[in-house]
């Protein structure tokens, strides 16, 4: 129903209901609910009406549905780089229930994969795609077999596998290796 200027029909009262609707209002005399007995109040030893909160070490994502953060939240991953430009862009600008914001979030995921690639290379134990990706494992162990005949969801894009999984590392190796070859060029020049 659109809304409108009119002022809207009160509610039924109870006596209309329960005419119209049998059985309705049933649980209303707390003899006739069954859990009643259950329902009774423990004392759980709080010693607050809302808890204390959590210190916030840096600016906190927060939905703009919610007027503040739950009173204990998370710290483990703090956002850093433009992963975390993206992810506070998603919570300051759309709601929760936009679809923007949860791809935006799915965006600033795999923005912090590359990252975390990029970052790996500074260290001096860099990733391994062949044995992180159980390449190794894949053909050890029944690859034809394990594919065929099992109804596996995955059997219709496996051949995308490789290309997903090698493809940006075989990228940057060309990459790399255009440009050492270019460096090369202009020193020789």
């Amino acid at each position: 129903m659109a809304y409108t200027a009119d002022r809207p029909a009160l509610a039924p009262s109870r006596e209309e209901l329960r005419a119209r609707i049998p059985g309705w209002g049933a649980d209303l005399d707390p003899k006739d609910r069954p859990s009643v007995p259950r329902e009774q109040f423990l004392p759980t030893g709080a010693h607050w009406d809302f808890p204390e909160r959590q210190e916030e070490k840096w600016p906190r994502e927060r939905s703009i549905e919610h007027k503040f953060l739950t009173p204990v939240f998370g710290t483990s991953t703090p956002p850093k780089g433009l992963s975390g430009v993206i992810r506070k862009y998603a919570y300051a600008r759309y709601s929760e229930g936009r679809a923007a914001h949860w791809l935006l979030l799915i965006a600033a995921d795999r923005v912090d994969a590359v990252e975390s690639h990029l970052r790996s290379f500074a260290t001096l134990h860099p990733d391994n795609p062949v044995t992180e990706t159980g390449v190794l494992s894949e053909l050890k162990h029944h690859p034809v077999a394990s594919r065929l005949g099992q109804k596996r969801a995955d059997v219709n894009h496996q051949w995308l596998d490789p290309l997903i999984i090698a493809g940006p590392w075989v990228a940057a190796g060309a990459l790399g290796v255009t440009a050492l070859r270019r460096l090369g060029r202009r020193r020789r020049s």
